[in-house]
């Protein structure tokens, strides 16, 4: 309530009185906020519904615009390796694993790189294959696939014959390994792709030749003290050479040679008794003592015991005759032996 005095006398009123007003209060009530929402509501559907064209139905005459399309992103075309980077790519790998091979120290060495390069000839031609190679060099890049995929079949027969004694030494596997085709067919498409203008380098290292060295029938490989007076013949008909070795407390004594279909004779052997060993193969090696092709390794049973007896009258010494392959009626076993098990003769 607001209360003022008037400052002068208001008609009908006594002079100097004073005046109450009430101020006028508007109150909004929920009904009313309601209503107005209603009629802003009518407002717009009568909004939306005026104007247009002529015509039955709510939407008569109304343009609809369709929403614009989304254009795909252009798919880039994927720019292909050149070629010589992709050749040297996988020719490097093989060319550094086939210069490992002559260093080989042993067979389980030489097994081991060959692997190697057997693996690096696979994932080359795996890798070439799929390649994208100029038309003009479409021949020289097919030789080459295929050549390596020779070539590490070449190295699975390798080493199955190493694993079969086929060939035994480390000089005579790689020189086996050399006789690949492929280790000629390779460097010929190379040098037709590198005067194409794609080059790669790949040197075949030296391998050797496979021999076929022999000493005399009845050579003396290991020549001990013959000043006694037992005698040994051996008869060969295995299918390669022999050396046949007398020992002692697992150390040769007499190791004599004896070629394949012939017989060869020890005479002035001392008394004792000898354990018998013989080894089998072909090209023998005169720095090593030992065969490097078609190697077997075998021990007699039993030993050999030789005596001499003298009488008065007589002297009888031992005679010995062995046969190195079955024959009807022998009585004479061998056992097989692993190479690190045989004497050296």
């Amino acid at each position: 309530m607001i209360a003022r005095t008037a400052p002068g006398a208001a008609a009908g009123s006594t002079p100097g009185t004073t005046t109450t007003i009430s101020p006028i209060r508007t109150r909004t009530t929920p009904r009313a906020l309601a209503a107005a929402a209603l009629l802003a509501s009518a407002a717009l559907v009568l909004a939306g519904c005026s104007g247009g064209s002529t015509g039955s139905g709510p939407r008569a005459g109304r343009t609809v615009a369709a929403p614009p399309s989304a254009t795909p992103p252009p798919v880039p075309t994927p720019t292909p390796t050149p070629y010589g980077p992709v050749l040297a790519k996988w020719i490097g790998p093989l060319d550094v694993e086939l210069a490992k091979l002559p260093q080989a120290a042993d067979l389980i060495a030489l097994g081991a790189a060959l692997k190697e390069v057997g693996s690096k000839a696979v994932l080359a031609g795996a890798g070439l294959n799929m390649a994208t190679e100029p038309t003009a060099v479409s021949a020289a890049h097919g030789q080459l696939v295929a050549a390596l995929k020779a070539l590490s079949t070449h190295i699975d027969t390798v080493q199955d014959e190493i694993h079969s004694g086929k060939y035994c030494a480390t000089a005579s596997a790689l020189a086996r390994f050399g006789q690949a085709e492929a280790l000629t067919t390779i460097p010929a498409a190379l040098a037709t792709l590198a005067a194409a203008g794609y080059p790669a380098t790949l040197t075949v290292p030296p391998t050797g030749q496979l021999q076929q060295r022999a000493l005399d029938n009845g050579a003396m490989v290991r020549e001990g003290s013959l000043d006694g007076r037992g005698e040994l013949s051996i008869e060969n008909g295995g299918s390669g050479d022999a050396v046949l070795s007398l020992a002692k407390d697992g150390k040769s004594v007499h190791s004599i040679y004896v070629g394949k279909g012939r017989t060869a004779k020890f005479e002035g052997i001392e008394d004792g008794t000898y354990e018998v060993f013989f080894a089998g193969g072909s090209d023998w090696d005169p720095a090593t003592k030992a065969f490097t092709q078609d190697c077997d390794f075998s021990k007699f049973d039993e030993p050999l015991d030789f005596k001499t007896t003298r009488t008065s009258s007589e002297i009888r010494w031992s005679t010995w005759t062995l046969s190195l392959q079955a024959v009807v009626g022998g009585n004479a076993r061998t056992t097989d032996v692993p190479a690190g098990s045989y004497p050296l003769p």
